[in-house]
């Protein structure tokens, strides 16, 4: 229970930090999913139509590991829990299997709190003057500002998870590996860009899928 207070807890101030900056003369804007994305959210769902699950996410459960990082997540944002839509906030289970990583990514347009539940990692995050680390075990939380290079890994003896909270809806996720290697970016450019060698760009682009 004591990790629950701890998560509703980061969720309110979340919230409220959102609130603070943005009125609204609703008392909630459940997103209409049928219809467009904008800037400002989704247009709202007719208040006949909302009903007790639009406000409800029953399957914060482990995510599938993805190779090669063997790591998963399970997000509950505004496109399978409609009510969140205009709150600012979203949540997100994280499981990490043995010697797996989430691996370096970056949110440009959420701040990040990582709340340990179980096992053990090493999370940090990187600006262009200063690399902050720290090992973190249940009970710890740690903040990742909003668009910093940040990463977590399972540096325990067992299976890791966490969950994760954002000060956005849907945040965006920008994972460093697929943004180098998982595009057309010629090789020759990669390597005076990265400098790292031919045959390691060739390898990583095999990896995630790029070409070139």
């Amino acid at each position: 229970m004591k990790m629950i207070h701890i998560i509703l807890y980061f969720l309110a101030l979340l919230s409220y930090t959102s609130h603070a900056t943005t009125t609204s003369v609703n008392d909630f804007c459940v997103a209409n999913l049928l219809l467009p994305n904008t800037p400002s959210g989704y247009p709202c769902k007719p208040p006949l139509l909302v009903t007790e699950n639009d406000f409800v996410f029953s399957k914060l459960v482990p995510g599938i590991p993805i190779p090669p990082f063997n790591a998963g997540t399970t997000p509950a944002t505004v496109t399978n829990l409609p009510g969140l839509n205009g709150l600012g906030i979203s949540v997100e289970r994280v499981d990490i299997g043995i010697n797996g990583t989430v691996p370096m990514h970056i949110h440009p347009d959420a701040t990040e709190l990582l709340i340990m539940v179980e096992g053990q990692m090493t999370a940090g995050f990187i600006t262009p003057t200063k690399l902050i680390v720290k090992t973190l075990n249940p009970g710890d939380v740690m903040v990742f500002p909003r668009g910093l290079m940040h990463f977590q890994l399972n540096s325990g003896v067992g299976k890791t998870y966490a969950f994760a909270a954002y000060s956005s809806t849907n945040p965006t996720l920008h994972i460093v590996d697929i943004l180098l290697f998982g595009n057309k970016l010629p090789t020759p450019t990669l390597e005076k860009t990265t400098l790292l060698d031919s045959a390691q760009i060739k390898k990583l682009k095999a990896q995630f899928g790029g070409s070139g």
